[in-house]
């Protein structure tokens, strides 16, 4: 079988795999891979997310057979960013091919991709689900909608060298490492897609084509489509309008707490029309639950990657609010002392304490709470 792998005269590729329980699709994709023939070095990266349904293991056993398949396995790491950065770092190959390993990227593109980006001397090849000749099976019609829509954002927010582009959320693209890796080295893996997140890096130096994609339904399993993927896309969209001035867990944080802001008005309102208190005796309740569902919202969005459980997520709400009470305290005196003093308006009074908590929040809760830089 490795007689199919023998050295072309200029070709050699490194196919990425990015998996995450997906024992039961990586078998079909790497035979069906093996079965194209391909007439180059070729080397295939599985990078696992230490899968819990034994996808390492599937992975080793093809490798012990097949010496051209590599695993990385990792280990208190994940996401999928993270995941096509580490596999694209570590091939040896001049081209390297990312694509899903669920089925829904048909490995019979593969070729038409490669010969795309060097016949048209390109950086890049993205398969596109929306280029004239690409078919559309595996998207529901909510979620070809809504990537959609992201395109469309995407196309507003990347250079205008790449306005001519169909699809700025593929899972599947071809590079060429040499003229590539400075930028993937630098890409933020944090991002929500990492095409998008290679695109914004490059600011337009890359010079790039699409091919058609025929995007299936998966194999087995379902989509790993989840809130912290939408929260992801929208982050990467405001990082990249903000012109990257703003860190992103910094917008992710201001945007949560813009939320603790509608929870803190919503509970005032209710306390004072609702249950007759105060506005002076309703307003540290009020604090307290908003920054109490800041604090819950931040663990599962902003700090995912460090999220607290269990016992630890309550001793992390103690130490949000003991974090918080400098600019809690602030919160509450300046709000009322401007609501006694100056103005009887409760909005401009609540919004002048929330800006002003705002900066030390962020800065002092990474530190201490979640313990990240």
């Amino acid at each position: 079988m490795n007689q199919c792998f023998e050295m072309a005269e200029t070709a050699s590729l490194s196919i990425i795999l990015p998996a995450f329980n997906e024992r039961d699709n990586i078998c079909t994709i790497i035979e069906s891979i093996i079965n194209l023939s391909l007439q180059c070095k070729l080397e295939i990266i599985v990078v696992d997310d230490d899968s819990p349904d034994g996808t390492s293991e599937v992975v080793l056993a093809l490798a012990r057979q097949y010496s051209f398949i590599r695993l990385v396995r990792r280990v208190g790491r994940s996401g999928l960013s993270s995941a096509i950065k580490e596999g694209l770092l570590n091939a040896c190959h001049e081209y390297a091919l990312v694509m899903d390993c669920d089925g829904q990227h048909p490995t019979s593109v593969i070729k038409q991709a490669i010969s795309h980006l060097r016949d048209k001397d390109l950086d890049l090849v993205v398969g596109s689900r929306f280029l004239q000749g690409s078919v559309i099976n595996g998207l529901t019609n909510d979620r070809e909608s809504a990537s959609t829509f992201a395109n469309f954002l995407a196309k507003k927010s990347l250079s205008k060298r790449y306005r001519y582009l169909t699809d700025y959320m593929s899972g599947f693209f071809a590079v060429d490492l040499k003229q590539a890796m400075p930028i993937i080295r630098s890409v933020d893996v944090n991002g929500f897609k990492f095409l998008y997140e290679l695109l914004a890096k490059s600011n337009g130096a890359l010079l790039v084509g699409e091919v058609p994609l025929i995007f299936e339904k998966r194999l087995h399993g379902s989509s790993k489509l989840d809130i912290a993927v939408a929260w992801d896309f929208l982050l990467s969209f405001l990082h990249s309008i903000s012109l990257k001035l703003i860190p992103r867990r910094a917008i992710s944080f201001a945007l949560v707490g813009l939320s603790g802001v509608f929870v803190q008005l919503f509970s005032v309102f209710i306390l004072t029309n609702t249950l007759s208190y105060s506005f002076q005796s309703s307003l540290p309740i009020a604090v307290i639950l908003a920054a109490t569902s800041n604090y819950l919202i931040n663990n599962i969005l902003t700090f995912r990657f460090a999220r607290l459980n269990g016992l630890k997520l309550i001793k992390g709400l103690t130490k949000f609010l003991l974090v918080s009470s400098l600019p809690f305290l602030a919160n509450i005196g300046l709000a009322s002392a401007y609501y006694e003093h100056i103005s009887s308006n409760e909005l401009i009074a609540q919004l002048l304490g929330i800006i002003f908590a705002f900066t030390w929040n962020y800065v002092a809760s990474s530190k201490f709470v979640w313990n990240t830089p």
